[in-house]
């Protein structure tokens, strides 16, 4: 009795301990990056274009790479959700035998494991091929390439969490499976959806590697598709390099914007899980 108390206490303070170390991570990161960072960003910085040369340059803003980050993961969010659904929605056993389901699982998962710089280099590949130069669009699909997988098997998981028990109500009721999957499966899902998009969502809007030969660069906001475009991780990737103070002051306040905007669509996010998780049958 007394070692399996002692036992207890010992895993309560690994587990105490490490989410300590969690919250000292998150506090550590925000801190550095605030503090490097809050001494160059001002208004001015977050509403003009960069003068006299982005990455380099100490004079204008970077409304060029935030707006240009916004269109990449705006873009590559949408086409992601728009193939990851239905993807998750064909691995559960009610559309795909277990053996094709679970081997479409490993591709999903040997995709997901493939580090951002080969996605980078495949899209750089098909560009040359066909003739194409770097744009917002060559960004958007490569970004999109990196973000399928994991919002796939994330939207997977989530799915197959909701209890059979409902879905087998819902057939005794006369439904077809589509009607189940839309009605109940979704809606009993929905939380875990929202945090399949996020973690997709971060994945692909703090990338540098994947976009460093597809999306280009320029100081100006792009106008079309086929312009090419400024984004905020490769900004800290230059700019942080640099020798001189001023312009790595500039690589901490973009590494500042960009670390607000992912907290701040986590934050909706969460709202969005709370709000829903009462329809939730546990």
């Amino acid at each position: 009795m007394k070692s399996r108390k002692l036992e207890e206490n010992i895993f309560k303070f690994l587990m105490a301990v490490s989410l300590f170390l969690v919250f000292l991570a998150l506090a550590g990161i925000v801190l550095v990056v605030a503090m490097k960072g809050l001494s160059s960003l001002n208004l001015s910085m977050i509403t003009q274009t960069p003068k006299g040369g982005y990455y380099l340059g100490k004079e204008g803003g970077i409304a060029n790479a935030i707006i240009g980050s916004l269109y990449l993961i705006a873009g590559a969010t949408i086409l992601s959700l728009i193939v990851s659904l239905p993807v998750a929605l064909a691995l559960q056993k009610d559309y795909l035998s277990r053996r094709f389901a679970d081997f479409t699982r490993l591709v999903l998962d040997i995709l997901w494991g493939t580090p951002s710089i080969v996605y980078g280099a495949f899209g750089f590949v098909i560009m040359v091929y066909f003739g194409l130069r770097a744009s917002l669009l060559g960004g958007i699909i490569v970004l999109t390439l990196l973000m399928i997988p994991i919002m796939s098997r994330a939207m997977d998981e989530a799915i197959r969490l909701v209890p059979f028990e409902l879905k087998e109500m819902s057939y005794a009721l006369g439904t077809t499976k589509i009607e189940t999957t839309l009605a109940v499966v979704l809606r009993q899902a929905f939380p875990g959806l929202c945090t399949a998009v996020i973690l997709a969502f971060g994945r692909g809007i703090g990338d540098a590697a994947s976009i460093l030969f597809t999306a280009g660069y320029t100081d100006e906001i792009p106008r079309s598709l086929l312009d090419p475009v400024a984004s905020l991780p490769l900004a800290v990737f230059f700019q942080a390099g640099t020798p001189v103070p001023e312009v790595q002051a500039r690589a901490f306040a973009a590494a500042l914007i960009l670390l607000f905007i992912v907290m701040i669509i986590n934050i909706i996010a969460r709202i969005l899980g709370w709000r829903f998780s009462k329809n939730i049958v546990r």
